[in-house]
């Protein structure tokens, strides 16, 4: 990085030459740390600014606590006539009943569904969520609407706002911080069907010699690390990969303009290749939006059931 920024220094792009690097990470990075969208005081050493990200959480969040809420009253209201699910209701049953019939009742067990369920199902609606809300060009839409109608100022809140990506599963603290509840998931999964200390004995085979265990305890312990690591890692990497690939395709249509001089050139360049291109990676991003939320919570059913199941 310090390389990066020496190089930046002693080339700097042109005013009037567009920056695809610069375009890039800034709609995929979170805000600027030094301009975040609301300052809170710092505690142990901890600065609890909201940034772009940390304020998409709350989007998601507060989108799904009103949808979920207002869709199941509704239909408690409904069901003592009409007790059969309509259309959005009967979706979000359709997806409460796949989560617990094929992803955590078969790895936890019957005796478990109704325990871990809640936090599979939450799991699978807020990354769906967030993941699909980075997919709506809602602050590109209002960067148009800034730009053109109401021309706020530089530092002002909209600006702050119009900074940064607005996938929060493409930031690598939200995802760690999701794989480090199914990590104190599993501990707590096996504890309750074992016992506290039952359960780090499982984390080995018993009866096996004793030199073996030399061996086996460090790597077991490095797998029981690597399996929330692992969860950070190709959820951020898959969502933030995608946007990349977006944005640098696009970027073609200003990079030929540029090298030609000349619009004809850009304009040629996106109807030809990079319009076509995106919209079908964009087609494919769908398809990942709905892959990588299942993965993660897959993955978390299947973690926490070998906690409960420790000797299967």
């Amino acid at each position: 990085m310090f390389l990066i920024d020496q190089i930046d220094q002693a080339h700097p792009p042109a005013p009037d030459k567009f920056d695809p690097g610069g375009l890039i990470i800034g709609h995929v990075a979170n805000s600027d740390p030094a301009h975040p969208l609301f300052h809170l005081p710092t505690i142990w050493g901890i600065d609890l600014s909201v940034s772009k990200h940390v304020f998409m959480l709350w989007v998601v969040a507060a989108l799904l606590f009103i949808v979920v809420t207002t869709v199941v009253r509704r239909f408690v209201r409904q069901s003592e006539t009409n007790p059969v699910p309509r259309g959005f209701t009967n979706a979000l049953e359709s997806i409460v009943t796949f989560i617990r019939d094929e992803v955590v009742q078969p790895n936890v067990g019957s005796k478990w569904v109704k325990t871990w369920t809640p936090l599979i199902v939450t799991f699978f609606l807020f990354i769906l969520t967030a993941n699909a809300i980075g997919l709506v060009p809602i602050f590109d839409v209002l960067a148009l609407i800034d730009h053109t109608v109401l021309h706020s100022g530089e530092h002002s809140f909209m600006q702050r706002l119009l900074h940064g990506g607005a996938t929060a599963t493409g930031n690598y603290n939200v995802t760690a911080g999701l794989a480090t509840i199914t990590f104190f998931a599993i501990i707590a999964a096996g504890s309750m069907a074992h016992g506290f200390v039952k359960h780090w004995m499982n984390l080995v085979p018993h009866g096996m010699p004793w030199p073996l265990y030399v061996l086996l305890i460090p790597l077991e312990t490095m797998s029981m690390l690597v399996r929330p690591f692992a969860l950070t890692m190709r959820l951020a990497a898959n969502m933030t990969g995608g946007h990349i690939a977006l944005l640098a395709i696009l970027s073609f249509v200003f990079i030929f303009t540029n090298m030609a001089d000349s619009a004809v050139a850009g304009v040629s360049t996106g109807v030809l290749f990079s319009v076509p291109l995106a919209t079908a990676i964009s087609g494919l991003e769908i398809i990942v939006v709905l892959v990588q939320a299942y993965v993660f919570t897959l993955l978390s059913a299947v973690f926490i059931g070998m906690a409960i199941h420790a000797h299967h």
